[in-house]
């Protein structure tokens, strides 16, 4: 097992490893004064795990409620994520008492928003249950929910109080989920590139990997908690990738589409020499490892429009990630005429 501690206005421990989520009452149960807890999960995840958290949280003392909600980015949504304080709130739930977030991405920024606001702030318990979880969004705290102009539009930061990656759940997602999480790992890993040769191994070291990843990100968040400064290098392929996103109504997944982004603008910074023609290659090589896309089927003005609605403007001009000479991505403001140019050099 792994073991990292996040610091910022509220340190946070991270674990890593086999069988965490039959620990979860055990673990928890230091940090959380209250003994309510709600476990807040999407249908397929409850179906698979929902039980099995139940039966730690109960043996470790807590009384269990849970919400359970239709599954996917479609529901990301502030009607979804009122369902959870609302569950909140008719269970009596206190400040001393908990949620308990299982589940991909979605869930994790949905019941984290929702524990934040709820009594202006209870615990928030992190169990990603998908390699991209627990790759991103499990770590930083940042919460939010989709508002029909864009994505994420309507979140604060807000901590979690203990994150559980349980590998063991990684084994039942689809190759195709499970792919996701590579194109988060494979971001990290351009952020600090001497990772990447443990990605180009024969067979890669999942847990050292996710670890390095989360370590990384861990600097980040400590050192730029509310992402006004160097947490932003986070963003590589995001702009794109949300833009992706939207285009096909959410029916492109959120890695796949970061993956496209990152392929898309890395290749359009090599046609326009501000990055060596390698830095493309060798990201193209690691994307087509991992089964993750190179582009996409929208036209450059589709993607431009959907990219203006991204929550990284600041009017006529927008703050991206992008490799520099060196080929390590960096931020670069420019306008959306400039960003245009890229997009449609890297199609």
């Amino acid at each position: 097992m792994k073991e990292l501690t996040i610091s910022a206005s509220r340190s946070c421990r991270v674990l890593i490893g086999s069988g965490l989520l039959s620990r979860a009452g055990e673990l928890a149960l230091p940090l959380i004064e209250g003994r309510r807890a709600l476990i807040a999960c999407g249908e397929r995840v409850f179906a698979l795990y929902g039980e099995r958290l139940r039966e730690s949280l109960e043996l470790s003392g807590f009384s269990v409620w849970f919400c359970v909600y239709p599954s996917g980015e479609a529901y990301k949504t502030p009607e979804t994520m009122l369902l959870i304080v609302k569950a909140l709130a008719e269970a009596g739930f206190d400040r001393s008492d908990a949620v308990f977030a299982l589940g991909g991405g979605v869930t994790g920024d949905m019941a984290g928003l929702a524990a934040a606001l709820y009594r202006r702030g209870i615990a928030c318990v992190l169990l990603p249950t998908t390699l991209l979880a627990a790759a991103d969004a499990s770590v930083g705290g940042k919460t939010a929910v989709d508002l029909p102009q864009g994505k994420n539009l309507l979140g604060c930061f807000a901590q979690p109080r203990l994150v559980l990656c349980d590998t063991d759940c990684f084994r039942t997602l689809p190759p195709e989920t499970f792919a996701e999480g590579w194109a988060e790992i494979v971001k990290c890993a351009f952020l600090r590139p001497e990772l990447l040769p443990l990605l180009e191994e024969p067979e890669p070291r999942l847990e050292e990997i996710l670890a390095a990843c989360v370590e990384l990100k861990s600097e980040l968040v400590a050192s730029d908690e509310f992402d006004t400064g160097v947490r932003r290098l986070l963003n590589f392929g995001h702009t794109v990738g949300h833009a992706i996103e939207r285009c096909s109504g959410w029916e492109i997944p959120h890695g796949h589409a970061v993956a496209a982004g990152m392929a898309i603008l890395t290749r359009g910074c090599a046609a326009k020499g501000l990055c060596p023609p390698e830095t493309a290659a060798r990201l193209e090589s690691l994307l087509k490892r991992f089964s993750l896309p190179l582009s996409c089927d929208f036209t450059e003005g589709e993607l431009l429009a959907a990219a203006r609605a991204d929550k990284k403007t600041r009017g006529r001009r927008i703050t991206l990630v992008l490799p520099d000479e060196s080929g390590r991505p960096g931020l670069r403001d420019m306008s959306f005429e400039e960003l245009g140019e890229l997009i449609a050099l890297g199609l």
